[in-house]
C-alpha cells in the first residue's frame, strides 16, 4: 500500500475513500450506576454526524480485565481487548475524576497494553466536580508514556451545570461545539500518525 493510500485509504472508480479512521470512544469507569455511557452516546451522536470517521464506543466493562498480574485471575478478555484498541487509528476518552484522577479500572485497561496504543491519538472528554480537569491531566501523563499523542481542546464537563442531579446528563449548548473542536484536532493528527505505524 502506497503512502497516499494509508493516508487517506484505497479509492474507488469513483474516487470514494473506501476506509475510513476507526476512533474509539472508551468509557473509563465500570463502576454501578455510572454516568459515562450517556457522554459516551451523546459524544457519538455529535461524531456520527461529522462523517469524518468511524466511530465506535468500548466498555471496558465488556471485557475480563483483572488487575493485571494477578496470580490465578481470569484474564480471558485481554486478547479482546488488545485486539479492539488495535483496531482503533484514535480515542476519545471519557474520563471520570475520582479522588483527583482516572479511574483504577481505565489505568489497569491501559496498563495492559503497550504497541496497541502507540503511534494514534486521543482526545479526552472528562467530567467532575471541577470539570474532571485534574483526572484529564493525569490521563494526559499516560497518554504520553503510551506514545499517545493528546489534543489540546478538552470539553470539561461539570456535574454541577451539565448533569441533573449528579447523574442525569443535560450538557449545556456551549459543550458540542468543545466536542466537535476536540474531534477537528482528533481526526487530523489520527491520520498523521497513521502514516508512521
Amino acid at each position: 500500500m502506497g503512502f497516499l493510500d494509508k493516508l487517506f485509504g484505497k479509492k474507488q472508480e469513483g474516487g470514494e475513500t473506501m476506509t475510513k479512521l476507526n476512533i474509539g470512544i472508551i468509557l473509563g469507569s465500570t463502576r454501578e450506576g455510572r454516568v459515562s455511557p450517556q457522554v459516551a452516546a451523546w459524544v457519538k451522536e455529535i461524531a456520527d454526524k461529522r462523517g469524518d470517521a468511524n466511530y465506535t464506543i468500548i466498555d471496558i466493562a465488556d471485557y475480563k480485565l483483572p488487575l493485571l498480574g494477578e496470580a490465578g485471575a481470569d484474564a480471558s478478555g485481554a486478547a479482546a481487548w488488545s485486539e479492539m484498541i488495535a483496531d482503533q487509528d484514535g480515542f476519545v476518552f471519557i474520563v471520570q475524576e475520582y479522588n483527583h484522577s482516572i479511574t483504577g479500572a481505565l489505568k489497569n485497561a491501559l496498563d495492559y497494553l503497550r504497541e496497541e496504543w502507540n503511534n494514534k491519538a486521543a482526545g479526552i472528554v472528562s467530567y467532575g466536580s471541577v470539570g474532571g480537569a485534574r483526572a484529564a491531566e493525569h490521563l494526559r501523563g499516560i497518554l504520553g508514556e503510551l506514545l499517545v499523542a493528546d489534543v489540546r481542546v478538552h470539553p470539561a464537563l461539570s456535574l454541577f451545570t451539565d448533569f441533573e442531579n449528579g447523574t442525569d446528563f443535560k450538557p449545556q449548548a456551549v459543550q458540542e461545539d468543545s466536542v466537535n473542536q476536540m474531534l477537528d484536532q482528533l481526526i487530523p493528527w489520527s491520520k498523521a500518525l497513521f502514516t508512521i505505524r
